[in-house]
């Protein structure tokens, strides 16, 4: 029997974007039209004219000449730009859309999360739709029954089950979709980004919840720019770019890859162009050369370009790395560090040097924060921080992983009795 859990093999998918939005339309519409459109046609370019709007439509391929195996019990992420064709390649899997060209191949019930209440009928109650998404799974009744409990403890809608969707929040609906999608236990799981929809103590919750699937078997796809949470949850990585898969394999060196294509800042500057007072983060080496990449036991150089404080009483800065969970490691503020004072002027790069930081294997985040005083005006977390990769630290031929803890400690150990 084979082990793939879905294959791939020259998949494309094409968009057709301008034109007009046809209204409704009678079948003697359209035999008219049929009559009428060549005659049109010539009067136009006999009159020097271009084509109407719905004559020119044009195409772009959201993908093109994915070819893609995965294995049974795999976790895979799926990374890129926005606009890489990340979403696409989900929904195709999911049936909601056909590829253009090529086709998919899926070994097992698919269970998929791309949006806020994904599979949900608005009508339904919450308890309805429990169990109407379980029997499109293929589940039987008294499976779905065993797992309702768990389902409605985890997404908090204990009080509203027997209401109908419709009214719930946005929120609401996320908990219930993500808590139905991970529970009803599908042999492959589909995720897009809609974790980040949800408020920080649920993202942290759902977060943890992967991480039980991933070890429980199951294929999971996750697409994410939580590049923490994909370090951390997934074995192997996808890259999409375009379109086009650039690389498949191991999530550490997919990561490291994508870091290095030059997108990072682009996706950095995208979150903070909506900011008022942060205008740019960027990593740099000893030698002042810009990276995402550092080794156990190195420094961190990080500079903080910051606008406008002269709109704010009394600023302050407060830079934290923090792990896959959001947890924070490491404060980094020079109001705590430092006599530094904030300057007043409209722009100004701070460049702040650790001490050598052990910091564990593994992908890490920043959160900042600006301050006016002691309440905080502006906040940004899980910007795409930077990678630690493994090293002989120990000279042992070891090295714990980032699940295992959060710092790489030297000790010396003795036999005392």
């Amino acid at each position: 029997m084979s082990d793939i859990a879905i294959d791939l093999q020259n998949i494309g998918k094409q968009y057709k974007i301008g034109g007009e939005r046809q209204r409704y339309r009678a079948l003697r519409d359209t035999l008219t039209d049929i009559v009428k459109t060549p005659v049109r046609r010539a009067r136009n370019i006999l009159r020097g004219q271009a084509y109407a709007a719905s004559d020119m439509n044009e195409t772009f391929w959201a993908l093109r000449d994915v070819n893609l195996q995965i294995k049974d019990g795999e976790v895979v992420g799926i990374i890129g730009r926005n606009g890489a064709g990340k979403s696409t390649l989900l929904k195709i899997l999911s049936r909601i859309t056909e590829p253009s060209e090529g086709y998919a191949d899926i070994y097992g019930r698919v269970g998929a999360l791309l949006e806020v209440g994904t599979g949900f009928h608005p009508e339904l109650t919450g308890r309805e739709n429990i169990f109407l998404n379980g029997a499109v799974l293929g589940m039987r009744r008294g499976e779905i029954l065993r797992k309702f409990d768990e389902i409605i403890a985890f997404a908090e809608v204990e009080k509203f089950i027997d209401t109908p969707v419709k009214h719930y929040s946005s929120g609401m609906a996320l908990r219930l979709g993500f808590s139905v999608a991970a529970h009803l236990e599908p042999e492959i799981l589909l995720v897009d980004e809609v974790l980040a929809v949800g408020d920080f103590a649920f993202q942290k919750k759902c977060l943890g919840k992967m991480d039980d699937v991933a070890k429980s078997g199951r294929t999971v796809l996750l697409v994410s720019h939580n590049m923490a949470a994909i370090a951390n949850l997934c074995t192997a990585t996808v890259l999409l770019n375009r379109g086009q898969l650039v690389n498949y394999g191991p999530t550490a060196d997919i990561i490291e890859q994508y870091l290095n294509m030059g997108d990072v800042e682009d996706e950095i500057d995208e979150v903070l162009r909506d900011g008022r007072y942060v205008e740019k983060i960027e990593c740099r080496d000893h030698l002042n050369n810009p990276t995402q990449t550092y080794r156990v036991g190195d420094p961190l150089v990080i500079d903080v370009t910051l606008k406008n404080l002269d709109q704010i009483a009394s600023p302050n800065l407060g830079l934290l790395v923090c792990n896959h969970f959001g947890d924070r490691l490491i404060l980094l503020s020079p109001h705590v560090q430092s006599e530094l004072v904030l300057s007043r002027l409209d722009r100004k790069t701070y460049r702040v040097i650790t001490e050598p930081l052990n910091l564990l294997p593994g992908y890490y985040t920043f959160e900042i924060s600006i301050g006016s005083g002691y309440e905080t005006v502006e906040n940004f977390k899980s910007l795409p921080g930077f990678t630690i990769e493994y090293t002989d630290y120990f000279n042992t031929g070891k090295m714990p992983m980032a699940k295992q803890g959060i710092l790489a400690q030297k000790a010396t150990w003795q036999i005392i009795d």
